[in-house]
């Protein structure tokens, strides 16, 4: 019998209803977990999947998902978070894919380093050394050359994570308990990682994670006051904000991302993350990632943040006492060596 309730699992757990709709072919508007999620006796699970391939720079197989809870102002994939857009995949079908990459994987990491954020400590991903034969300077020379392998996105490792990713209908955990069970009862030294941003990470749902047999979580804290959460995303953020503390608490292995997005999260909601944060574990990896235009927060009265805006935030970030701190996407500022002369005389490279 179908799995999937007819209402919503977040108003059924006493949490309000995300911002789930999304764009059918027909041109309606549907919830996302009515119409990139079903369940049938012959195929049991299935997900429309936008794609799935070895990303860069996180180093492991991402499953790209259609349909999503929340609505972004500056989603970078909504053409197919947002509007249904892929083919479905059953459970076993999306654990073929990954037992095939498995046959592929260059480095195998300890389940607590099942994380994007982790990838950077291995590999600059700039290919050198299977271009040229010599390796770049700022290699951190963790790798032999011939773990370094080509995918669409560029060159670095395969690691043994396959993670979900782009859209976020977690709050249905059935599907990705299915996929666990068969991907684990195939390889027991492989990570499953979920990217999320929290809203379907209730107790209940995490509980259901935990004894199912996900790994980690990339928690994507996208702003900590309510009312600049619920105008970038369209919902509120009080139980993402509650999420780090019971991701730790079930044994997780987790990542918190927040962004730089000027006019919206800025150094102040910065510091009110870090401050959580550091309450709960400051060796939790962290990433400021360095927003760009796109989506409804388009150029150019929207920007990219400024070196100097990145540094302080990462420099309060710091004071507070978070330890595994880094930031992501460099090149939206960084113009010429200079800019990277300026971050290592004010923070030092340990940071990107």
């Amino acid at each position: 019998m179908p799995k999937i309730s007819s209402g919503c699992s977040m108003i059924e757990q006493g949490y309000p209803q995300g911002s789930c709709l999304v764009e059918t072919s027909e041109g309606k508007t549907k919830l996302a977990c009515k119409s990139t999620l079903r369940y049938s006796q012959n195929k049991g699970y299935e997900r429309v999947i936008k794609s799935h391939h070895l990303s860069r720079p996180e180093d492991y197989l991402s499953i790209y998902q259609s349909g999503c809870n929340h609505t972004c102002l500056k989603c970078h994939s909504h053409d197919f978070s947002k509007v249904v857009n892929g083919k479905w995949m059953s459970a076993d079908e999306i654990a073929q894919a990954t037992i095939e990459y498995s046959k592929h994987i260059t480095v195998f990491e300890p389940r607590e380093a099942a994380t994007s954020w982790h990838a950077h400590r291995l590999c600059r991903h700039c290919g050198s050394c299977v271009l040229y034969g010599v390796q770049s300077e700022d290699c951190p020379r963790k790798l032999k050359q011939e773990q370094v392998v080509f995918s669409p996105q560029g060159f670095g490792p395969a690691r043994n994570i396959v993670a979900f990713t782009g859209g976020d209908v977690m709050c249905k955990p059935d599907f990705y308990l299915e996929v666990a069970k068969k991907i684990k009862k195939e390889l027991d030294d492989f990570w499953i990682l979920l990217e999320s941003n929290g809203y379907g990470l209730t107790p209940q749902n995490l509980e259901a994670y935990a004894a199912g047999g996900i790994d980690a979580f990339w928690l994507d804290i996208k702003a900590f006051s309510k009312d600049v959460y619920r105008k970038l995303c369209g919902t509120t953020n009080e139980q993402i904000l509650e999420s780090v503390q019971r991701i730790i608490d079930f044994g997780f292995t987790l990542e918190v991302l927040t962004l730089y997005i000027p006019f919206f999260v800025e150094t102040d909601e910065h510091e009110k993350i870090a401050e959580l944060i550091a309450g709960i574990d400051p060796t939790i990896p962290t990433t400021l990632l360095a927003f760009f235009p796109c989506y409804k927060l388009e150029s150019p009265i929207y920007r990219p943040p400024r070196k100097e805006e990145i540094v302080e935030s990462i420099k309060k970030m710091r004071d507070i006492g978070l330890k595994n701190l880094r930031i992501g996407n460099l090149g939206t500022f960084i113009k010429d060596s200079s800019d990277i002369d300026y971050l290592e005389e004010e923070i030092g490279a340990d940071f990107f």
